[in-house]
């Protein structure tokens, strides 16, 4: 592609290139070449994953559009096998896609130039999952910022006097929207203090507005809808609850999916969303159903399988159903490649909640398998996910010959994706795991002390005061909280329940009314003990804070 032009350059040359679009034969090819990427798209989601590689797969090396959604569909399923060579294939697919675009001629320039931003940005992903070394973390890098130069001076032309529109504008807009849509989003769940780094880089990120570029991008009929939509579900389902306070906009969420869902009924994606959504409104035994019927609706990519079996091993953890929330744990660790670590860990967390003298499934052993969980964790973008490093810190205790149990770890656990915020609209599910923390505090009061009594018994109380709030009991909330607080100088190994519990206090302060509270707790202990990461608008996964010794 050609390198970049001063702004006023690219602005000619791209006006000259639109009015050359007006060539009718070329019009009419491209015109074609869109309708049937968008008929193989349509395969797609209505779980028809072969026919649609095989409808696309004649005019790769030819057309754009063909070669860029093939290897999208590669691409997906590499990401969801976490197989090395599913993904060096589709990384080699999204590089011969870029030369496609690169030989496209100067008729279907703006097009070739949109495919050709969508293709770096795609490889750049697959770049930080291939190889986790600093020279592909640079590599990729690199692609990010080019594709994103190209959006931004691709969006400026579509927007100024010069551009006119030709026949398939509409798709043209799309990919346009969907690109600098998906980078102001994501650039602005940065911390701030990064983000300004960013900025003086040359990106930017307001959420609002990737917001409304996407949901732009999701309700026209283009290439692109799709990706628009399932990148805003995608955030309103799922990052707003994990980078965030778990207030996700389901309304929106509702109102993106239904024209999905009354178009692909048995659609494996879209069902996987519907059950997320009402799993979010606390909808349990609903999200199950609909979770099962994504497993049911297709067979060809069971990679979709894994998705739904992780939200119903959480589904059946709000329901307090040990046993059958450790068979898809199970499911996970023998078929999904994407977090081994954690597979083995919940599946080891879940047969430790069940009485000692139970028989466990399969004769396993959850001392065995927590033993496990160190030898199983792997590097993504050339770190290890936070959960894992989390996962195998919890799991050391189980390293002794005479190990001491980690009282409620599926709790623990649950905390860290943000699940008591999904059960809040529920009382029976908070109430049952009111009554699970009783007991093991009943337990840790009944053992001697040791080592980890405070940790434990802080955890504990940290966990009461989550249930507490969510039965509006916001006096034993604080309480609770306040009690993991004055207990700091004695944690000898959790170190993160403290800023955690002050993350969840100044939130209770907030519920009330008393944001001056909240802000004179956040800043007097940011300065004292804490590094403050803010994300936006919180972050509970890694905390507001992240600790460091004093």
């Amino acid at each position: 592609m050609r390198e970049h032009l001063s702004h006023v350059s690219v602005y000619l040359h791209l006006s000259c290139v639109f009015l050359c679009l007006c060539n009718s034969s070329s019009t009419t090819t491209l015109t074609e070449c869109l309708d049937e990427c968008m008929e193989a798209l349509d395969l797609f989601l209505n779980n028809h994953f072969n026919e649609s590689l095989e409808r696309l797969r004649p005019r790769v090396n030819e057309s754009m559009y063909h070669a860029l959604i093939y290897a999208t569909v590669l691409e997906m399923q590499a990401m969801m096998t976490f197989q090395h060579d599913d993904i060096s294939n589709a990384g080699n697919t999204m590089k011969s896609a870029q030369e496609v675009c690169q030989r496209s001629g100067s008729l279907v320039q703006l097009h070739a130039e949109v495919c050709y931003a969508e293709c770096q940005l795609q490889r750049a992903a697959l770049t930080f999952l291939q190889d986790e070394s600093m020279v592909s973390f640079i590599k990729g890098g690199i692609k990010v910022r080019n594709s994103y130069l190209i959006y931004k001076e691709l969006h400026s032309f579509i927007k100024s006097r010069h551009c006119v529109k030709g026949p398939n504008h509409i798709h043209l807009e799309g990919g346009i929207s969907f690109g600098m849509g998906a980078f102001n989003l994501t650039l602005s769940l940065f911390p701030p203090r990064i983000l300004k780094v960013l900025e003086f880089a040359g990106f930017s990120g307001d959420k609002e507005y990737g917001l409304s570029l996407l949901g732009d991008g999701a309700t026209g009929m283009n290439l692109r809808s799709m990706l628009c939509a399932l990148l805003l579900l995608c955030f309103y389902t799922f990052l707003t609850f994990i980078l965030g306070t778990g207030e996700g906009d389901v309304t929106e969420a509702d109102r993106l999916l239904k024209p999905f869902r009354l178009r692909y009924p048995r659609g494996a994606i879209f069902l996987f969303f519907a059950g997320r959504i009402e799993e979010i409104k606390g909808n349990i035994d609903e999200a199950v159903a609909l979770f099962e019927d994504g497993c049911k609706a297709q067979q060809t990519w069971k990679q979709f399988h894994h998705m739904c079996y992780w939200e119903l091993m959480w589904c059946f953890t709000y329901k307090c159903a040990w046993k059958m929330a450790y068979f898809y744990a199970d499911l996970l660790s023998q078929e999904s490649r994407w977090s081994k670590a954690m597979y083995v860990y919940m599946k080891a967390a879940y047969l430790s909640m069940l009485p000692e003298d139970e028989a466990r499934p399969f004769g396993e052993d959850e001392v065995e398998l927590f033993r496990q969980v160190p030898t199983l964790k792997q590097k993504i973008a050339g770190k290890s996910p936070p959960t894992e490093k989390f996962a195998i810190r919890k799991a050391r205790r189980y390293k002794a010959a005479s190990p001491v149990r980690l009282p409620v770890p599926v709790l623990e656990m649950m905390y860290m994706w943000n699940g008591f915020s999904m059960i809040s609209k529920r009382p029976e599910l908070t109430e049952g795991m009111m009554q699970t923390l009783v007991e093991a505090e009943r337990s840790l009061l009944e053992t001697p002390d040791n080592e980890y009594t405070v940790d434990d018994r802080c955890l504990i109380h940290m966990l009461k005061g989550l249930c507490l709030k969510n039965q509006g009991l916001l006096q034993a909330a604080e309480e609770c909280f306040n009690k993991v607080w004055s207990s700091e100088k004695k944690i000898r190994f959790d170190h993160y329940l403290v800023p955690n519990c002050l993350v969840e206090l100044s939130l209770l302060y907030i519920g009330q009314g008393r944001r001056d509270e909240a802000i004179k707790l956040l800043t007097s202990q940011s300065k004292k003990n804490y590094s403050v990461i803010i994300l936006q608008p919180y972050s509970l996964l890694s905390a507001v804070f992240i600790y460091s010794t004093p």
